[in-house]
C-alpha cells in the first residue's frame, strides 16, 4: 500500500470513530418540542397567573418551547389561535377554552391529528381531547353555599338574600359554579339568591353590573362572585354607593397569592371568604413532558384540590403559596 492510500484509510478509520465517540458521548434525547397554549383571555389576573405558571414550569426543559395566543374572550379568534398553531407543527397542544361549545370542534381536529391535547380548567363538549386539568368548580361552590347557609343560620338572617355575580355563560365553570351554590345553599330554606347577571370574570365589566344590582336590590345580604375580580368589583361599587358591607359577606374564588389577589383582600378585610383555585400550569407542563417525552398514558382528568380561605387561615396560606 503507497503512504496516500494509507493515510487515506487512516483518516477514514479516525473520522468513523470520532463520530460513533460523538454519538455515544451525545444526549440520548435530542428532541425539540413545541407546545401551543391557547389561553381564552388575559384579562383575568388569574389566567395570565396560568401563563406565568406554564412558562416557568417549562423552563426546566430546554427542549420545549411553549408559543402563547391570547383570544381575548372571542371565540373565533381562539379558533384561529389553535389553527395557527397546527399549521406551525406543534407536537402538543395546551387550551384553556373560552367557551366549550365553540372550541369543541378545532379541539377534536387536532386531538384527530394525533395531536396530544391538554384542556386546563374550562372543558369542551365531547370526548375528543387526551386529558383534562382543574379544579371541581361544582364542589367548590357549593363549599361557598354552605359557607352561606350556615352565615345566614348562625345570623338568624330571614330571608337571607343573596346577589350573584357569574362568569361568562357559555363557560362551563360559571355553570358549575352556579349549580354547585345551590346545591350548597340547599340545606337552608331562608337563603334566596334574589338577583343573578353576568360580569364575564371581569372586574370592569361587573363594576356596573353590581351597580345596578345593588340599586335594584338594596336589601342583600350576602354578595357571591364567581372569581375575585368581580368580588372586588362589588366592594368598589358599594364603596361608592356608600353601602355598608360590615354586616354583610362578600365571596370571591380564584385565591391568588398576589398583592392583588383573593388571599391578600380576605387579610386585609376586603373579601370575607375566597376559595383557591389553581391554575394547573405546572401540572400541564409535567404532564406534557411525560407524554412527549416518555409515552406515558395520561389519566383522563386529573382533580386538583381546592381550600377554603377565611380570615383565621388567610395568612398562613399566603406564605404557603408564595405570597410576599
Amino acid at each position: 500500500m503507497n503512504t496516500k492510500k494509507f493515510v487515506l484509510v487512516i483518516f477514514v478509520i479516525l473520522t468513523v470513530l470520532t463520530t460513533t465517540v460523538m454519538a455515544i458521548a451525545a444526549p440520548a434525547n435530542e428532541d425539540k418540542f413545541l407546545i401551543g397554549m391557547s389561553q381564552a383571555n388575559k384579562g383575568e389576573p388569574w389566567r395570565q397567573a396560568m401563563n406565568d405558571q406554564i412558562a416557568a414550569a417549562a423552563a426546566a426543559y430546554p427542549e420545549l418551547e411553549v408559543v402563547f395566543a391570547d383570544a381575548a374572550q372571542n371565540n373565533a379568534k381562539q379558533v384561529a389561535d389553535v389553527e395557527n398553531f397546527l399549521q406551525q407543527g406543534i407536537d402538543l397542544l395546551i387550551i384553556s377554552p373560552n367557551e366549550a361549545a365553540p372550541l369543541t370542534d378545532v379541539v377534536a381536529k387536532a386531538y384527530d391529528k394525533g395531536i396530544p391535547v391538554i384542556v386546563l380548567d374550562r372543558k369542551v363538549n365531547g370526548e375528543k381531547y387526551t386529558m383534562w386539568i382543574g379544579a371541581d368548580n361544582v364542589l367548590i361552590g357549593q363549599k361557598a353555599g354552605e359557607y352561606v347557609a350556615k352565615w345566614c343560620k348562625d345570623k338568624a338572617i330571614t330571608p337571607c338574600n343573596v346577589l350573584e355575580i357569574r362568569g361568562l355563560e357559555g363557560a362551563t365553570p360559571a355553570k358549575e359554579r352556579g349549580d354547585g351554590f345551590r346545591e350548597g345553599i340547599a340545606s337552608n330554606t331562608d337563603v334566596a339568591i334574589i338577583a343573578s347577571q353576568n360580569a364575564d370574570w371581569l372586574r370592569e365589566k361587573a363594576i356596573p353590573v353590581s351597580q345596578s344590582m345593588f340599586a335594584a336590590n338594596p336589601e342583600f345580604n350576602v354578595v357571591y362572585a364567581h372569581n375575585d375580580p368581580m368580588a372586588e368589583a362589588a366592594i368598589i361599587s358599594a364603596e361608592n354607593a356608600k353601602i355598608d358591607l360590615s354586616d354583610k359577606v362578600v365571596i370571591g374564588i380564584d385565591g391568588l397569592p398576589t398583592l392583588d389577589g383573593g388571599i391578600k383582600s380576605v387579610m386585609d378585610g376586603r373579601i370575607n371568604v375566597t376559595y383557591v383555585y389553581p391554575t394547573g400550569g405546572a401540572e400541564a407542563i409535567d404532564w406534557a413532558v411525560k407524554i412527549l417525552e416518555k409515552s406515558v398514558e395520561p389519566e383522563r382528568t386529573v382533580v386538583l384540590e381546592t381550600i377554603e380561605i377565611t380570615k383565621d387561615n388567610a395568612e398562613e396560606m399566603y406564605k404557603k403559596f408564595g405570597g410576599s
